[in-house]
């Protein structure tokens, strides 16, 4: 049996030796720093931080631990098995929770090993900062001690305060290649996205050219809108570790941002092939089959993601959206209304049922009343900012034969509308007045299908991506 001491002040406890490790919860692995250091994980989800571009909020509050972070040792931790000293944790250092107890921890040290602790000898990293503070009290010229309290900074949300303490640990010498990636990662987060490449090159130049400071610097490049390098640095990842599926799905992220559907395509493929469970890469490839025609192999794959999760709401609207190209009415409105159902407060699947319920040309499912309070719905849920909801809304009124009513918010839209949509918003406008219903082959060459149903770039556990209005 092995167990953790506190400090020698504590009574042992002890817990099986012979678990096996296992990645963090990702896409990607994690990155792994020196002892000690931050663990982040790799991967575009870092640039989405909801605070990523406002680094002045005050902390937050301490949450429950997540596994899938570290948390903060508060004093040395000795790991024993028998008379043998397998592991020292010190004060400061970060460990991996594996499995919660009653009154403790089964953890991971940096090096691996396991081994029990009670809770109140770890924190989170959001409680360490005062830890740091206290090291650096007694160390001030130790650099490594700023990049750890920096990642404490970044978890309380005082982003300003993270990177200048990961700035004067570079300043204190501690420039290794591990300083450069991590406060790269944080300049990425805060969307300083040159800053960061510099940094990320600094670490290659250090001898750093491992799969995640590649799968990062891509990931800036990429908000650079830099998309060869991007894509060129996936590459080189994908090189050192072929069985990622999330580097596939990232490369082929990157293809579909450079209009290469078709390598696009392939990489969400061989990022299926290497994880058939993988949503995120079934969700881009049909979104991409999609925006290529093929709505019969869009429908196939949102259909998959359903199968896996009975409860994706966006899967449902975009396999409705498809259902619809192919002239599948019925099983398209059953689609709209399951999504619905899945999450009253998505705007775009009412939109889209609005739609359908105005322009479907099977009379017995076209329903204006209906439509009226479906397009209504979109309109409130987006505080009447959206366009396309509140041209749904004038076409359902037009369709119920409220032409007054439809008029008025038409020509709203005609004054809202930028210059590419204005000139369809009059034509819509003149048959509203001369009392005509929509016409959908008035609108088909300038309406935008793409944004009737959301993109499958997204992170491992959600598939909820970020809806765009028609």
């Amino acid at each position: 049996m092995c167990s953790l001491s506190a400090d020698r002040r504590t009574a042992r406890s002890s817990a099986s030796c012979n678990l096996s490790e296992k990645i963090v919860k990702g896409s990607h692995p994690p990155v792994r720093s020196l002892k000690g250091a931050i663990l982040l994980v790799a991967g575009i989800s870092i640039l989405h931080s909801p605070w990523a571009h406002s680094q002045d909020k005050p902390p937050a509050p301490a949450a429950a631990p997540s596994f899938s972070e570290p948390m903060v040792s508060r004093v040395e931790l000795r790991l024993t098995l028998g008379e043998k000293e397998l592991d020292v944790v010190e004060k400061g250092d970060l460990v991996t929770v594996l499995e919660e107890r009653d009154s403790s921890f089964l953890i991971r040290t940096h090096r691996g090993v396991k081994g029990a602790v009670e809770k109140a000898h770890v924190v989170t990293l959001a409680e360490s900062v005062e830890i740091y503070d206290e090291l650096i009290r007694e160390n001030p010229k130790a650099g490594r001690l700023y990049t750890l309290r920096a990642g404490a900074h970044w978890a309380r949300r005082e982003g300003k305060d993270a990177l200048r303490d990961f700035d004067q640990a570079i300043e204190l010498g501690y420039d290794s290649a591990n300083a450069y990636s991590s406060r790269a990662l944080f300049l990425t987060a805060s969307g300083q996205y040159e800053n960061a490449v510099e940094d990320f090159n600094k670490a290659v130049e250090k001898g750093d050219r491992s799969e995640s400071i590649l799968i990062n610097r891509a990931a800036a490049y990429l908000q650079m809108n830099k998309v060869d390098e991007a894509i060129g640095d996936y590459s080189a990842a994908i090189a050192l570790n072929d069985k990622n599926a999330g580097i596939f799905q990232q490369r082929a992220t990157a293809y579909k941002v450079k209009g290469d559907l078709v390598k696009a395509a392939e990489d969400f493929g061989k990022a299926i092939q290497v994880s058939p469970t993988f949503i995120p890469a079934l969700m881009g490839r049909g979104y991409v089959y999609f925006q290529a025609g093929d709505h019969a192999k869009a429908v196939e794959d949102f259909s998959s993601v359903i199968k896996l999760n009975d409860r994706a709401e966006v899967a449902y609207n975009n396999r409705g959206y498809n259902y619809q190209l192919l002239g599948k009415n019925p099983e398209a409105l059953r689609d709209f209304d399951k999504s619905i159902d899945l999450n009253p407060q998505y705007a775009l699947a009412y939109q889209n049922r609005a739609w359908l319920l105005v322009t479907c040309e099977d009379e017995s499912l076209r329903d204006p009343k209906k439509a009226i309070l479906s397009a209504t719905k979109a309109c409130e849920l987006n505080e009447y900012n959206d366009l396309s909801d509140m041209a749904a809304l004038a076409a359902a009124h037009a369709a119920a034969k409220e032409f007054d009513l439809a008029i008025g918010i038409q020509e709203k839209i005609v004054e809202r509308a930028p210059e590419p949509q204005k000139n369809l918003a009059k034509q819509l406008l003149e048959l509203y007045r001369q009392e005509k219903p929509f016409d959908p082959k008035l609108s088909a060459a300038s309406l935008d299908d793409s944004k009737n149903t959301s993109d499958g770039n997204a992170n491992e556990d959600n598939t909820e991506q970020k809806e765009t209005a028609k």
